[in-house]
C-alpha cells in the first residue's frame, strides 16, 4: 500500500518512531497535502511535546500545509513566533526558522526584529535557519543581518546570505554593494559567483573586469552566465563564442553546461540588438 493511502495517524506514528530520516520528508509531504483542522491541531499539539523530534515534526508539517491560499497560515505564524520565545533546542529552532522562511512574505517589524535577534548565535544550525527565514525580506534590519552573515566562517551560510542580499531583494545601497564586493574573491566558488551576480544586477560597472577574469581563469557555470546577461555587455560575446568553439569536440563537458553557454550567448545577442534598436 502506498503511503498516500495511509491514515494520518499511521503516517504520524511512523514519523515519530522511525529510527532514521530516510522517508521523513516523503511522509511530511503527504501530510502537508491534507490540510484538515484535525491534522492542524494535532501538529499544534506536537509542537508542545517534550520530545524535540516530535516538536520538529509538527513545525515542519505546518510550514507548508495545503496549497495557496493555504489555510491556517495566520495561526501558524503566530504559533511559530510564540515558540521562538521559549524554544532552546538548536535543531528545533532551525526547523522553526526554516518554517518561518516559507511564510515570510507578510512579517511585521516586531517579527523581523525577533528573527534578527538570533544573529549573534554561535550555533551553525540556528544561523543557517536564520538566513533562510530572512530571504526575500526587503527590510533594512533584515538586510543588515544578512550582510553580517555573508561574512560568516561557514561557507554555506555565507553563500545563502550573499544570495539573499544579492539576488533576493531589489534594494541597492552602499552597504549592500560593499558586502558583495567583500565576497567577490571568496574561496567558496558559489559564494563568489553569487556576489558577482548581485553586483551585476546592481549595474556596478566595476564587476565587468571581475567577470572577464572569471571567464579566463575560473571554473564557472550558470551563475556567471546570469551575471553576464545582467550586464548586457556585448564585449563578452567574443570570449563566450571562443569558449564554445574550443569545447566543440570535448565529450567530457556536461551537455547542460554547453546548453547554458549557448543560451547565454543567445540572450546577450538579444539584449545588444535591443539596445541597438533603442538607440536609433
Amino acid at each position: 500500500m502506498s503511503r498516500k493511502d495511509w491514515s494520518d495517524d499511521k503516517l504520524l506514528f511512523r514519523l515519530s518512531n522511525n529510527k532514521s530520516d530516510k522517508s521523513r520528508w516523503d511522509i511530511i509531504s503527504v501530510l502537508r497535502s491534507r490540510p484538515s483542522k484535525e491534522l492542524f491541531y494535532t501538529c499544534v499539539n506536537f509542537t508542545k511535546s517534550k520530545d524535540p523530534k516530535v516538536r520538529s515534526i509538527g513545525i515542519d508539517i505546518l510550514a507548508q500545509m495545503g496549497v495557496t491560499p493555504r489555510p491556517f497560515v495566520r495561526q501558524t505564524i503566530k504559533l511559530y513566533f510564540n515558540l521562538l520565545s521559549i524554544e532552546d533546542d538548536p535543531e528545533v529552532l532551525m526547523a522553526l526558522l526554516y518554517a518561518i522562511g516559507h511564510n515570510n512574505d507578510k512579517l511585521n517589524k516586531n517579527q523581523i526584529e525577533k528573527l534578527c535577534s538570533f544573529s549573534d548565535s554561535k550555533n551553525n544550525w540556528i544561523k543557517e535557519g536564520l538566513v533562510f527565514s530572512l530571504l526575500g525580506v526587503d527590510n533594512l534590519r533584515s538586510i543588515d543581518t544578512l550582510i553580517k552573515l555573508s561574512a560568516d566562517k561557514i561557507s554555506h551560510i555565507r553563500n545563502w546570505a550573499t544570495f539573499g542580499i544579492g539576488s533576493q531583494i531589489k534594494k541597492n545601497n552602499k552597504n549592500i554593494r560593499e558586502a558583495l564586493w567583500a565576497r567577490v574573491n571568496d574561496k567558496h566558488q558559489e559564494t563568489k559567483l553569487e556576489a558577482i551576480v548581485g553586483l551585476a544586477i546592481r549595474k556596478d560597472k566595476r564587476i565587468i573586469e571581475v567577470i572577464r577574469r572569471e571567464l579566463h581563469d575560473g571554473e564557472y557555470g550558470i551563475l556567471l552566465f546570469e551575471a553576464i546577461i545582467e550586464t548586457g555587455d556585448k564585449e563578452f560575446l567574443p570570449l563566450l563564442r571562443q569558449k564554445l568553439r574550443s569545447i566543440k569536440d570535448d565529450t567530457s563537458i556536461n551537455p547542460e553546461w554547453i546548453t547554458d553557454l549557448k543560451n547565454c550567448i543567445s540572450e546577450l545577442i538579444k539584449l545588444t540588438n535591443k539596445k541597438g534598436r533603442s538607440s536609433v
